[in-house]
């Protein structure tokens, strides 16, 4: 039986741009339960693990909130385009925004088996970190300039 990818995707991308704290248990209906999953700062390898990452997301995180802006599908892998709006807990008063894209590979029945994100964490984040922003402002300007 062929799935549909471009439902799959319709209803991923649905999935991601009204997650909740609450909606992290339906996690199981959109990823494998052996999904591999990389981002700049992690790297999971079970639905489980995903569902940590998020938890600690909306722990760490006021009003995170995504935003899907562009989809790309062949056959079974796709490309989301995305931005991350938040606001910090700590630091930061204002929006903050972290523009990334997922690939992703589909297995047969829909689901997210493999995601690999792409965003530039030094940019959307670390620049941001009142003493580490400015400590890295110095360094690129001392080897790059």
């Amino acid at each position: 039986m062929d799935i549909d990818h471009t439902a799959a995707i319709t209803r991923l991308t649905y999935y991601f741009e009204t997650l909740t704290r609450q909606s992290i248990g339906n996690l199981g209906e959109f990823y494998t339960p052996n999904v591999y999953v990389k981002t700049p700062l992690h790297e999971v390898r079970s639905a489980a693990e995903v569902a940590g990452l998020l938890t600690r997301l909306f722990e760490r995180l006021e009003v995170p909130r995504i935003e899907v802006t562009a989809q790309l599908l062949q056959h079974n892998q796709a490309l989301l385009v995305w931005n991350l709006y938040f606001h910090t807990k700590r630091w930061l008063d204002d929006e903050q925004v972290i523009h990334g894209a997922s690939h992703l590979r589909l297995a047969v029945d829909g689901r997210i088996a493999y995601q690999r994100d792409y965003w530039d964490a030094t940019e959307d984040l670390y620049l941001k970190v009142p003493f580490l922003g400015r400590l890295i402002r110095w360094l690129r300007h001392r080897l790059f300039l």
